[in-house]
């Protein structure tokens, strides 16, 4: 073979490389699940990377942040700079990743990280899995949390090559997965995912007896880590619970969180018997039974926090700064006009007709 003809054989190969390449990433962008409609949860962690400004807090954590505190309203009431990288059952391995992440990107001078889910020591789930991972760009936080989250029966590679994971998709595809193959809607705002329904707490089920109430050595030690990365970045963490009303908090879970927090002096701020204070009514602000805050809970909790963060913390009212008040100006405009949207939703239908499709994490 004359070396002309050797150069147009690997030019050959390069090129059916590339187009082999490009087939799979575009047919794995088309057959992901885009999380646009019922589940919304899984389009949660890409949406920070679309982030212009710095974030004076970010919360870490599941369920019990992202759907209990409003930004927006520590903003127009503080102005403080927040955002809550959550997702569904987000393990503390994922929320330290995700956190390890925030600092190359951010600055925040205050985490706050919920605890609840240290009662989880072990992967559970690979759709919660994927609702929180497949959102993060390819890097070395990414592969961290795969390598910490995987159940036996995941693969790796799946989660950097979406095709070989979601080729089976192909008699789910609909106009969705088309139009929103390259970019996304936002469903949250600074983090947030808004419920205006109403659903009260009733009575709430007897907590089940546990075997066992020692939390796992793997949450602590990935608490470790959160708190270290902390005091290397300069930022003070807070310990949470949230005050969402079930699954159960055991007091043995939260002495020994108390345990830790005045071992290394930091403070850890148990909301459940505070709910008073802060103003809920459990009638009134939850959507689900007690289990969440709707947007009346999430602005009271939001008016309360801001009110210690301002106080304790000193953080400070940046609504003076012309940058950040027209970033979180278009933010406050976006919370708005979600309001209004649900409201209009639940006078039309009498429910919110976009949360049909899936259920609650």
């Amino acid at each position: 073979m004359t070396k002309t003809k050797s150069k147009v054989h690997i030019l050959a190969i390069v090129c059916v490389l590339i187009f082999v390449a490009a087939a799979v990433w575009l047919l794995g962008k088309l057959l992901q699940p885009k999380y646009m409609s019922g589940v919304l949860e899984g389009a949660m962690t890409a949406e920070y990377y679309e982030e212009t400004t710095n974030h004076d807090v970010i919360f870490i954590g599941d369920c019990e942040v992202y759907e209990n505190f409003s930004p927006v309203t520590m903003w127009e009431e503080y102005g403080i700079t927040s955002y809550i990288r959550g997702s569904a059952q987000q393990l503390i391995w994922q929320s330290y990743y995700l956190l390890e992440e925030a600092f190359e990107l951010d600055s925040p001078k205050v985490v706050v990280y919920n605890v609840q889910a240290m009662k989880y020591s072990e992967p559970q789930s690979e759709a919660y899995n994927r609702m929180t991972i497949d959102g993060m760009p390819l890097s070395s936080h990414k592969v961290g949390a795969i390598k910490a989250s995987m159940t036996e029966d995941e693969d790796f590679i799946s989660y950097l090559i979406p095709l070989l994971r979601y080729h089976d998709r192909w008699n789910e595809i609909s106009s969705e997965d088309f139009k929103y193959m390259f970019s996304r809607d936002s469903v949250t705002v600074s983090g947030y995912l808004m419920r205006s329904d109403v659903k009260p707490m009733g009575k709430l089920p007897s907590a089940p007896v546990l075997e066992d109430y020692t939390i796992g050595d793997t949450c602590w030690e990935y608490l470790d880590k959160i708190r270290e990365l902390c005091d290397e970045n300069g930022a003070t963490l807070i310990l949470i619970k949230s005050p969402s009303q079930w699954p159960y908090w055991y007091e043995e879970w939260d002495e020994q969180i108390c345990d830790y927090a005045e071992k290394y002096g930091i403070d850890y701020l148990n909301m459940l018997p505070l709910t008073e204070e802060i103003g809920i009514d459990w009638e009134t602000d939850t959507y689900d039974a007690g289990l969440h805050l709707n947007v009346y809970g999430a602005e009271k909790l939001g008016h309360w926090f801001g009110g210690i963060l301002c106080s304790e913390y000193g953080l400070e009212d940046h609504r003076g700064d012309s940058e950040l008040a027209a970033a979180w100006g278009e933010k406050c405009d976006a919370y708005h006009a979600l309001y209004d949207a649900q409201q209009a939703e639940l006078e039309e239908y009498g429910y919110l007709k976009s949360w049909t499709l899936g259920d609650k994490a």
